[in-house]
């Protein structure tokens, strides 16, 4: 034994690393069989496996250029970073964008701007921008509400997110005065901080379900009830990432914590199937919605990603017959968010935004309806030039879940669907999610909110406008072709936007049904 030891202890360091390498070449000559580059190329095939799983690191650091990455590229999330930690985020020397490029966006500026007076509310918060449309107005729900903020968090479940990014973001809002959608993942303590909340739920009525996974009108009662921070209710039909498309939360990932707040067994498989149990057409849709709205007293809603307009068409014709109907209704964009999906629904089913929501306003618009609802825009909108263009567009409010994530500290790793996430946002990892401090990155999210509100009423001050509402198509132009450069959104979309009723913004501060921390009459 002592010559075995003596033997070994007698061989020099770089004398282990050659046996090292020679037992992987052995292992990779005569033993795996999954591999073929390292089976013909022993020790030396792995450097190929090790740049290709750092490849989209090295790309995004070393390799692709400022305005080159997808889903956003440096100069976007620099704006997002810089924005959310109030540092500069000023370009000089002029844009490095190409304003010829397809799809860029011109936003036409009056000759004089809009004057804000010494007592106007943007003169004592430069930030104060609430939404000009009230939910539930029209259908005269029991307890309206009007988001004191026209940028607010998307849905995005906990479960999904960790529960240290969920805590940060619902104290984020309620600096910012915005809302916090809960995702379908129900209603956590992490939501619970403050913000104003609306709840959201799929077909898998998570926190709202009976035992054999049907929806329970009972639950969504009590918990509206005894959470008076929950200020209208979201119905998911289908989501831009994998619209028409169910899922299976893995009974590995169902904790107990996570069990108690979806009402599900712990360790056991859960489908969400890709449709509702509770309707199964869209007449039985908005009878479930009114029933909700009459039991809850709340502003009720839908998202969805677009697609075929018949059954939307259907939907316009009940709520002009019946007055009945969503008070407000979300466009999520086709491109894709935060949810895991197959690439061929991620890349290729449903209209991106900007083709979904002019398809289904204008639908809506040709039957008069658009004064009755609230309309939300979700996809890539978390920019003031790309918010501008979707309130020209009929949006009267914008939903932001990646760039939120992002101002939170998301480094956009694309690998929120593997629990590694990086920087502790998207993973149920105790040791990953340490790294986030809620009472440092609540304030970063408020302030990102803020300086998008900043910079977006200062556009709207540019362009002569006092409010986001009152913008026209005609007042933005988009690059659509080389014929033609640049055409007014009007001509590209083919329908002018119905005129958002407006006395002023001082008429929006003093507005009983305003949320956040304004007023707190009917909470």
């Amino acid at each position: 034994m002592d010559t075995v030891l003596n033997i070994l202890s007698s061989i020099p360091w770089w004398g282990w690393v050659l046996i090292v390498l020679f037992i992987i070449a052995i292992r990779d000559i005569f033993f795996q069989k999954q591999h073929t580059i390292s089976h013909n190329y022993p020790i030396v095939g792995h450097l190929r496996y090790m740049l290709e799983k750092i490849g989209p690191e090295l790309r995004q650091y070393l390799v692709a250029n400022n305005r080159e990455e997808l889903p956003f590229n440096r100069i976007e999330r620099g704006w997002i970073y810089a924005s959310a930690k109030k540092e500069n985020n000023y370009e000089g020397f002029g844009t490095d964008r190409d304003i010829y490029a397809h799809q860029h966006i011109f936003i036409n500026n009056a000759m004089i701007p809009y004057k804000i007076e010494e007592d106007h509310p943007n003169a004592i918060d430069n930030s104060f921008i609430p939404c000009a449309k009230v939910m539930g107005a029209f259908n005269k729900r029991e307890k309206p509400y009007r988001p004191a903020s026209v940028i607010n968090v998307s849905a995005m479940s906990f479960g999904s997110l960790s529960a240290k990014a969920i805590e940060s973001l619902n104290k984020g809002v309620k600096i910012a005065n915005a809302y916090h959608n809960t995702g379908e993942g129900g209603l956590s303590p992490y939501h619970r901080y403050g913000g104003d909340v609306v709840f959201h739920f799929g077909t898998g009525y998570f926190g709202v379900r009976n035992d054999d996974g049907s929806f329970s009108m009972e639950k969504l009662v009590k918990l509206v009830e005894t959470n008076p921070f929950i200020r209208a209710i979201e119905i998911k039909l289908s989501q831009g990432a994998k619209p028409g498309k169910g899922g299976v939360l893995p009974g590995a990932k169902i904790t107990k914590e996570i069990a108690n707040i979806r009402g599900v067994e712990v360790g056991k498989d859960v489908l969400s199937p890709p449709n509702h149990s509770a309707f199964s057409n869209v007449t039985e849709m908005v009878d479930f919605i009114e029933a909700i709205a009459e039991a809850t007293g709340l502003p009720v809603g839908i998202k969805a990603a677009i697609g075929k307009l018949e059954q939307w068409e259907e939907l316009a014709n009940i709520m002009k017959s019946t007055n009945k109907g969503p008070d407000f209704i979300t466009v999520d964009g086709g491109e894709g968010g935060t949810g895991a999906a197959p690439p061929s629904f991620a890349d290729h089913v449903s209209l991106p935004w900007v083709y979904g929501f002019s398809d289904l306003y204008k639908l809506f618009k040709n039957k008069d309806l658009t004064e009755r609802i609230v309309f939300i825009g979700s996809g890539k909108l978390g920019f003031p030039a790309k918010a501008a263009m979707a309130f020209a567009m009929g949006a009267d409010c914008i939903n932001v879940a990646r760039e939120a994530m992002m101002s939170i500290g998301c480094i956009q790793a694309q690998i929120c669907h593997t629990n590694r996430c990086p920087s502790g946002v998207a993973t149920q990892s105790k040791w990953l999610q340490n790294g986030i401090d809620p009472t440092l990155k609540s304030v970063r999210l408020a302030q990102y909110f803020k300086t998008f509100r900043k910079e977006l009423i200062e556009i709207t001050h540019s362009a002569g406008y006092e409010h986001p509402c009152q913008f026209k198509m005609r007042d933005i132009e988009i690059n659509v072709d080389d014929h033609n450069l640049s055409k007014a959104l009007a001509r590209t979309y083919m329908y002018n936007k119905t005129p958002v009723p407006f006395t002023s913004m001082q008429d929006l501060k003093e507005c009983v049904y305003l949320g956040g921390h304004y007023n707190k009459l009917n909470r």
